[in-house]
């Protein structure tokens, strides 16, 4: 999704939202579509900030910026506040950002720089499938938020794993079925859109980076047929894990 940075560094965001943009146009561009987003973020002029410049502060060209949990390139910018992307065919169709309007207001997080602290968790800005919202709401001190995910996803959601939604960094605390809980913390609401988010509504959703190493550690195992009727857990302890890394206590 984000193709262009791809190619000359590895991005890596924390899922820790930096502020809230507003959709201000959605062109249609071939099978694509061209979006301005203007933010409280600073937009430089062309050649001023960004990609080959020293400075990183202000948003510029070629800057790498996550929109709810997807990465994206900026290719136009428009100061003081306003930058554009461009969304494949590939990325409309595999997240909710072929749904955004003029209005619309979503999550935004620019990569990280060497040496921030990783207040969240490794997100990659790559969403794996897209979720809906089954209920919402405020209990005592935080708010409940169950998700009804995917069923290819459900295997790497995990309780106390560490989830993206929306390009938010969650902890998973209860798994049921094809559903999932977070608790969100009041500091997270206020500063992210969920607390206006409603029953029905579609979520962008990348699992922890981590599960898919598993997985991918796993396939390359060469596994006989009986074995591969093993438990995740029990394949761990074979590579070396201990209970304690695998789900036991």
């Amino acid at each position: 999704m984000c193709t262009y940075a791809m190619n000359r560094e590895i991005l890596m965001f924390s899922g820790i939202i930096e502020n809230i943009g507003t959709i201000e146009e959605c062109r249609s561009v071939g099978k694509g579509t061209r979006i301005t987003i203007s933010s409280p973020l600073t937009v430089a002029a062309a050649g001023e900030a960004g990609v080959g410049t020293n400075d990183r502060e202000r948003v510029g060209l070629g800057d790498s910026i996550a929109i709810f949990g997807v990465c994206l390139t900026v290719e136009e910018v428009h100061p003081p506040n306003q930058f554009v992307v461009v969304c494949g065919q590939e990325t409309l169709s595999a997240t909710i950002l072929g749904e955004l309007r003029p209005g619309s207001r979503v999550h935004l997080e620019r990569a990280m720089r060497v040496g921030d602290r990783l207040d969240g968790h490794v997100v990659q800005g790559h969403v794996d499938g897209v979720g809906s919202i089954s209920e919402i709401y405020q209990a005592q001190e935080s708010w409940i938020l169950w998700v009804k995910a995917p069923a290819e996803l459900l295997p790497y959601i995990a309780v106390k794993g560490s989830i993206c939604l929306n390009g938010v960094s969650l902890t998973v605390n209860d798994v049921k079925g094809e559903m999932f809980r977070c608790n969100i913390i009041p500091y997270t609401i206020k500063e992210t859109i969920f607390e206006t988010s409603r029953q029905g509504d579609l979520i962008n959703i990348e699992i922890d980076v981590i599960a898919r190493y598993v997985e991918r550690m796993l396939q390359l195992g060469h596994l006989s047929p009986s074995q591969k009727t093993n438990s995740v857990e029990d394949r761990l302890r074979e590579m070396g894990y201990s209970s304690k890394y695998s789900g036991g206590r």
